[in-house]
């Protein structure tokens, strides 16, 4: 059963935004992006009213003999529309997640497998970067440590743009790979694995850091070669001394440097943050991210059989080649959709 209650909080609460915007006090910014989130739940919320008023109508013409036949078909109509209509307004009422219109930290790491594991953790990165040019958001690479054959030991990099984090959160965990790397010349199909993990940008209020918690050090970036070689000592580490959290930036500002260490750190934090709420509330860890070991896996990127496994959700897509080229949203839509059937199941309990 739907709370009425709750239905008359979220109305009321659209109609207050929306006199506040037409007076034009208050914050008109926060005004605004609270209007726009709760604008559709209104919307939903009104067609399930009007059909379940419709219905009602259509019941009490059959009192009158000669709209019956009519009130049935009418009946039969709204009758099967109403389901539907219930099922979208349980999907707009679920909690949201108030980081999933943030943008994101993305991190890439080579788990086991040598080089093959940094090329591989290459090429998830150059999939991410691909899916978020399609979503037409920005990718700026914060920290990145390449191998000589062109693999990474690391990737850093913060993506901006329309809900990235609702789109990229059930990313994080370890992928594994199965495939003929290209050093090896017997042909034979390795196994390696890296490790992904999604972070939501954090800001100042989620996260206060004590200045005598972190130890700040600089340090020489290595440049492209030749005459741009950056011989500044613009690189800097921030070092957590709490949790042992470490974090590196390579900007030629080392001014530049300190805000996107900083940056980096706040999601890291934020997101330990919420890792520790999330298991207090449940058992279940959706976003554990695991060490990249083949044992923790996530998802399994089959390439000799062109096959892609999300282990999650039981889910096998035969078009590897279509997703290692950004196509994930078939991956990212049925992810999303299990996570929402989980959390009306626990409404329902």
């Amino acid at each position: 059963m739907i709370p009425e209650e709750r239905l008359i909080q979220i109305v009321d609460r659209f109609e207050y935004l929306e006199a506040r915007m037409a007076e034009g006090t208050g914050d008109i910014a926060a005004l605004g992006r609270e209007y726009s989130e709760l604008r559709p739940v209104v919307d939903t919320i009104a067609t399930w009213r009007a059909l379940r008023r419709e219905l009602s109508d259509a019941r009490a013409m059959r009192d009158d003999p000669e709209m019956r036949a009519l009130a049935d078909e009418e009946i039969a109509r709204l009758e099967d529309a109403l389901p539907e209509a219930e099922a979208a307004l349980r999907l707009a009422l679920l909690p949201r997640d108030v980081a999933d219109a943030r943008p994101a930290i993305l991190e890439i790491r080579p788990g086991t497998g040598g080089e093959e594991a940094a090329l591989f953790a290459a090429d998830l990165f150059r999939m991410y970067a691909r899916f978020a040019e399609a979503q037409g958001w920005q990718v700026e690479v914060i920290e990145e440590q390449a191998t000589e054959l062109g693999g990474l030991r690391e990737m850093v990099a913060r993506i901006s743009g329309d809900r990235v984090f609702a789109r990229l959160k059930f990313e994080s965990g370890v992928h594994r790979v199965q495939r003929v790397p290209a050093t090896e010349s017997g042909g034979r199909i390795h196994t390696s694995a890296a490790t992904v993990t999604v972070l939501p940008e954090a800001q100042e209020v989620d996260v206060a850091i004590d200045p005598g918690d972190i130890r700040i050090d600089t340090m020489r970036s290595s440049g492209a070669g030749g005459q741009h070689v950056n011989t500044t000592d613009s690189a800097v580490r921030i070092t957590h001394l709490p949790t042992g959290i470490v974090v590196t930036s390579s900007e030629k500002s080392q001014h530049r440097n300190r805000e996107i260490a900083m940056g980096v750190l706040r999601a890291r934090l934020f997101d330990m943050q919420r890792q520790k709420a999330a298991s207090e509330r449940s058992d279940l860890r959706r976003l554990q991210v695991g060490s990249g070991d083949r044992s923790e896996r996530i998802r399994t990127y089959n390439f000799p059989q062109g096959r892609l496994t999300d282990h999650r959700i039981n889910l096998t897509l035969y078009k590897l080649d279509q997703v290692m080229a950004g196509d994930l949203a078939e991956i990212i839509d049925a992810l999303t959709a299990d996570a929402q059937a989980m959390l009306l199941a626990e409404m329902a309990e």
